[in-house]
């Protein structure tokens, strides 16, 4: 392309600080460097975890950045090194690469990437090092991807190369909250046929928990909102009853276990709440129950009493769904396009990049499950 080994000027919306709205501006993004591929993106959505970082953790040295992590675009140029992909490729941008070369990435028992470690930093939930500046300043990489910019740069460990026949405006949902929820049931938690679910929180994440369980096989699945609007949705993807915590006078896990005769067979919290953890543990079964956490936070520490898992119950953690990532985001874009996965199901809303501080507010405000911004022309 005529802008190969170019920078490029492009539009970006800029978090200049926290609990402010972005500014879009002009930015510039450098070349690709060794083993660096750079995307012109296509389309965006807005996650929770762009809200988390913009009004929660507040951490003024992770700002400025540009946020956006679920995206999906075309290669626009390649840096030395790299051969697994050329301008023209479809691709979705990972927030958690995978390097096919660690001692995690040879582990089937996990999908941690330990390069993925190294080319994040933690605490600024950025990159190490960044491609964009804006007004001559340094402008951090979200998550190592910050698909809210016309183009962006990402190491080639995390970008997956997709079906070219593949709708980016429907795909760029599998870069983190579709996978998240729906692996958290399938890989994580391994729900069985027949088995009793509940899900805490139907968020988009949540409502791909719910069709989890759902291809699974779970014959009963119990979805848990303070919002009874979301039911129907929730019916959509399998849910088979709804409960509403604000309708109750005891605590929800009671109630949940009441329903089931002592405690559903897996349980997925996907808020991002510590008091819903705790709920979503206790909703199992005591004896054998399964509960994962999915929901993301590192704010507060969550409180349990050992005897409540001696008895038997197994706690878990899945971070993006168990899926390594440059693996199973091409097969959930096979599953969509063999229409044995739901996607366009999730969106609400359809904007452009320029409304963005619209799709934060709606996410915000709980209005939306998926807003979809578009970017660029295909």
């Amino acid at each position: 392309m005529a802008t190969a080994g170019k920078v490029i000027k492009c539009k970006a919306a800029v978090a200049w600080e926290p609990d402010k709205p972005v500014v879009m501006e002009e930015i510039e993004v450098a070349p690709p460097q060794a083993n660096e591929v750079r995307i012109k993106i296509v389309a965006t959505s807005v996650c929770h975890t762009d809200l988390y970082h913009l009004f929660e953790r507040m951490n003024k040295d992770s700002f400025p950045t540009v946020l956006g992590h679920e995206a999906a675009g075309i290669v626009e140029s390649v840096g030395p090194g790299v051969t697994e992909f050329q301008p023209g490729d479809k691709v979705i941008p990972l927030f958690l690469s995978q390097c096919k070369e660690c001692s995690l990435c040879k582990n089937p028992k996990t999908n941690q990437c330990e390069v993925a470690w190294t080319r994040i930093n933690q605490e600024m939930m950025a990159s190490v090092e960044s491609r964009f500046t804006c007004k001559g300043k340094k402008v951090l990489q979200f998550m190592g991807t910050s698909t809210f910019s016309e183009y962006t740069v990402i190491n080639q460990v995390a970008v997956a190369k997709i079906d070219p026949a593949a709708p980016l405006d429907k795909v760029c949902l599998l870069g983190c909250g579709i996978c998240t929820g729906y692996g958290a049931a399938v890989n994580t938690a391994k729900v069985e046929p027949g088995s009793t679910c509940a899900v805490f929180g139907l968020g988009a994440v949540g409502l791909a928990a719910v069709m989890g369980c759902k291809n699974a096989g779970a014959k009963r699945i119990i979805a848990v909102d303070t919002n009874p609007d979301k039911f129907e949705k929730a019916k959509v993807f399998g849910a088979t009853e709804f409960v509403n915590p604000k309708d109750h006078d005891k605590p929800i896990h009671e109630v949940v276990t009441d329903m089931t005769n002592g405690g559903v067979d897996f349980s997925l919290e996907c808020v991002g709440n510590v008091e819903v953890m705790r709920s979503t543990l206790l909703s199992s079964a005591q004896g054998w129950g399964v509960s994962v956490i999915v929901g993301w936070t590192d704010m507060h520490d969550v409180a349990i009493r050992p005897v409540q898992l001696i008895a038997g119950r197994t706690w878990k953690g899945s971070l993006f769904g168990g899926f390594k990532s440059k693996d199973g985001v091409p097969k959930m874009v096979k599953a969509y396009m063999e229409k044995k996965l739901k996607l366009d199901e999730f969106i609400t809303h359809n904007m452009t990049l320029d409304q963005v501080n619209d799709a934060i507010e709606l996410l915000k405000d709980s209005k939306c499950i998926r807003t979809v911004l578009s970017v660029s022309p295909q």
